[in-house]
Order: C-alpha cells, then structure tokens, then sequence
C-alpha cells in the first residue's frame, strides 16, 4: 500500500527513474516493497496446488498459491542447480551465458565481473539484503549481494537415524531415504527458516530483500519421522507407461539415470524412496509456513511480494528415471508462485496456464523495485500478466541442457531438438505423460517448424573453466569428457 509522500525535497531526494517493463514510472524510497525470495532445490509439481500427486500434503504453498498468482506452466532454464540458478540470479540464459553444465564454486569469481546478479541490484539500490541456505549454486555471503548472511556452518544440521526406518542404498549417505528423530532445530532447513524469521522480525528503516533457500527435497530424502508419518500406509506412483522409451532419440535416453531405476527395482524401494520425497516436500513447506507467518505478523505484510519458485523438478520413477537433467516435463516443470501484499484482493487465488520460464523473475524482481536492469538481462517482466492473466508473453520458454539442446513449451506444446538434430513432439492437450512422441509423423511437421522457430539461432560456446565434466552434455560431450579421461 503506498504510503503519503514526503515533502517536495525528500522526494526528489528518493525517486528513481526507471523503465524496465512496465514504462517509465517514478518510485520513492518509501514506497518500495520488501521483497521475501523463496527458493526451493529439486522441488516437481508434486505440490498440493499443482496437482502433481494426489497424497502430497502442501498446506503452506497451496495458501500462498491460493492468495497470489500461481503460475501452473512454469519451466527452469535448465534440469539441474547450477545452471538454472546462474541463470536466473544472473539474469542469463545458458545459451547466452554459456553456462549450460555445472561449474565449480570458482567460476562465480568471473561472473561477479561480467554481470551483476539480482541481490547486487537491489543491494546497490540501498535495499538491505539478507539471505540464508541454498541461493546461488555455490557462491555464499558475498558482500556486494548481502549485507548479512547466515553463515553455512551455523546452518549446518545433524541427523539422527534408527535402523529398521526407511531405506538407504548401501551406506552411501546421499542415497537415503529415511526419518531422522532428531529435533527440528537440529536440521538445516529449520535453522534457514528461522534465520529468516529473525529478519522479518527486525525493526527495518529500508525496504528489504531476504532470500530463503530450502535445501529439501534435495537428495538424500532425510526429514523428521512426523512427515513420513502423516503419509498414507500406500504411496501411489506416478503414471508410467512401459516401453515410454522406445520413442526416444539416443540423446535424450542418455540423460536417464537408470542405475538408480534399476536398484530401486531391485530392492522393491521405489515406493520407499517416492514417500521420502513427498515426506521432505512436507518438511520443506512446513519451513516455508514459519516465514509466511511471521510476514503475516509483521508489520510488513502490507509491503512485502512474495517470490517462490524451485530451481528446477524431478522424476521419481516417469521415463524409469530418477533425479532430474533431462528435457521432459517432469525435470523442467516447477512450482512458481507471486504473491503481492499490496494487492491483496486484487491477484487473489490467479493462476497463469500459459508457458511461463524462471528467467523472467530478474526483470520481473526489479520492475516491482523501480529497478533498471543491465542491457544483457534476458526474459520480460511479469507485471503485466499479473494483472491481466490472459495476457501472452512475448518472448519463448526455452530449457537447455548442454550446447545444442534445448526444449521449447507453450500452453499445449513440448518441442525438443537435441545437438545432433534428433527431435521430440508432445501435445499436452491429449498426452500430459509425453508419452507419445510425434516427431516422425508428417502430419506434425508444421507443428515442429513453428515451434522450432522460438529455439536460439545463436549458441553461445560453452565455457569450459571450472566445469563440472560429469555434468557436459549435447555438442561438447565428445570432446569435453575425452580431455579429462
């Protein structure tokens, strides 16, 4: 809610001039929202307000969701953390950037020089920014984004298991699915949590952004026992058709991790490790709880936007795959909710169906912030379909995973080439499992043509500092994964 202007001399003091989407406007120091960022790691739509699995429990996300604009369409950048968080704190997509795989914390060193990332912007602005947990894949509590941060080791959690509760692959410790009995202050997300509740429930003479990284339901599957508990005694699976695969160019087969299929199969664990899932989706919406009720608590309830998206989704067994790092929508589909204090009946329980990419929240951020981006910052704001979600956006929902590969989405359609021209085709309108691919019948070929359209037409080359090889894939695969062998 905007509150009364200043004397004549302040407000020339305070207002910025910007026009980063929504044309020029002016916009005071006083009347800037807070900004509450919401991140979640490996979160699919197995989320109450997306419908992704009827026995997920998400009361927390499903209010937001009913209180903001949903949007139910919405696509990472890329199926995996690094990139898809470089690109959208960077405000670049990969085929721009050049970051497609992952990289070592290292690399960040060149990309604080070349870009400014969305923290910086607002913190140059004079907002007072806080952040804790996951935020950046890899960079932590640089002092040009931040002006306090909680510090890893203080977020640092233990776990404490029994034996005989849940299931764990071996003794590999990433490969678990199991209840801890522990307190909730003794694990990270928890400690995020109330990093963030103690932000809120500060005394702040300037706007605020307070980034929240949830780890959960990041691998391994661990979260207190009460979240296994509250689960059916049956988990269901999702839809899975046999034989999905065999429509499959090689490309794309070669992202599936079947290693992990085949163990679950072979230990009967899918089941097990599907309700560690939804048991840590539970977990990480409770932590989410805490900070929306102490913003509702807060003084700044009526001056603070609420973002929350994941960084990217998840199979759990669709294409007998696990994890995430392919093109098909159970990796690249995501929760993404806005949520505006000030508006309160205004956006109320909206949702936006059309295709919608992660790399519009940069613009989208600064443009609720008066903020003027850098000349390079992809995607466009979303003001205006919050108000109108009718609205078309202008620009495409593209996801890469390596040079050369890339997916294209609209509300009905799914459009994959890969770097060596092999191609996938789904309509969502008659097959929302992708379980048919369309690509080799003629009748689809103008179909392919117009969507092919959106793809890049230039490919930036991809940087080869500091990468990650296991993580190369498309047109530098060959070559990358030869060097280092």
């Amino acid at each position: 809610m905007k509150q009364v202007k200043h004397l004549i001399l302040s407000l020339l003091m305070s207002v910025t001039f910007v026009g980063c989407g929504t044309g020029l406007k002016k916009v005071s120091e006083n009347e800037k929202p807070n900004i509450l960022f919401i991140a979640i790691d490996d979160m699919n739509d197995w989320t109450g307000f997306l419908g992704g699995h009827p026995q997920t429990i998400t009361p927390n996300m499903d209010k937001l969701a009913e209180r903001g604009v949903s949007f139910i369409n919405a696509h990472c950048s890329a199926p995996g953390c690094s990139p898809s968080r470089n690109a959208l704190l960077y405000g670049v997509e990969p085929f721009k950037s050049g970051l497609y795989p992952f990289y070592g914390d290292e690399i960040h060193v060149q990309l604080m020089d070349r870009y400014t990332t969305l923290p910086r912007l607002l913190n140059e602005d004079g907002y007072n920014t806080y952040t804790a947990g996951k935020i950046h894949h890899g960079l932590r509590g640089d002092s040009r984004e931040w002006v306090d941060f909680l510090p890893k080791e203080e977020a640092k959690g233990k776990k404490e298991f029994k034996e005989g509760y849940g299931y764990q692959v071996g003794n590999d410790s990433k490969l678990s699915f199991r209840p801890t009995f522990n307190a909730d202050e003794d694990h990270t997300d928890y400690k995020v949590a109330s990093y963030g509740v103690d932000v809120i429930n500060k005394k702040h003479d300037k706007p605020f952004f307070l980034a929240v990284g949830i780890v959960k339901p990041h691998l391994p599957f661990d979260c207190p026992v009460r979240f296994f508990d509250a689960l059916p005694e049956h988990i269901e699976a999702p839809a899975i058709l046999e034989g999905d695969i065999k429509d499959i160019p090689v490309e794309g087969n070669s992202f599936r991790k079947v290693r992990d299929d085949r163990q679950f199969k072979k230990d009967k664990a899918w089941e097990d490790v599907r309700r560690a899932y939804l048991a840590c989706i539970s977990w990480a919406d409770f932590n989410i709880g805490r900070v929306l009720d102490a913003l509702e608590e807060s003084p700044y309830a009526d001056n603070t936007i609420v973002v929350l998206w994941s960084d990217h989704g998840y199979h759990l067994g669709e294409k007998m795959s696990f994890r995430k790092f392919t093109l098909w929508e159970e990796a690249t589909k995501v929760p993404f909710i806005i949520y505006d204090g000030r508006e309160k009946e205004q956006y109320k329980d909206r949702k936006y169906t059309k295709a919608v990419s992660l790399i519009n929240v940069y613009r989208t951020i600064a443009d609720f912030a008066g903020l003027e981006v850098p000349e390079y910052v992809d995607g466009e704001s979303l003001v205006t379909v919050l108000n109108n979600t009718q609205k078309e956006l202008t620009k495409p929902t593209i996801t890469s995973w390596g040079k050369g590969n890339f997916s294209v989405r609209t509300e009905d359609w799914r459009y994959i080439r890969y770097f060596d021209g092999t191609e996938e085709l789904y309509n969502h309108k008659s097959d929302d499992n992708e379980w048919h691919n369309l690509a080799d019948k003629p009748e689809y070929k103008a179909k392919k043509e117009e969507l092919a359209k959106s793809l890049p037409q230039n490919e930036a080359p991809t940087i080869k500092e500091f990468v990650n090889i296991w993580s190369v894939q498309g047109e530098d695969k060959a070559s990358l994964k030869g060097k280092s062998e």
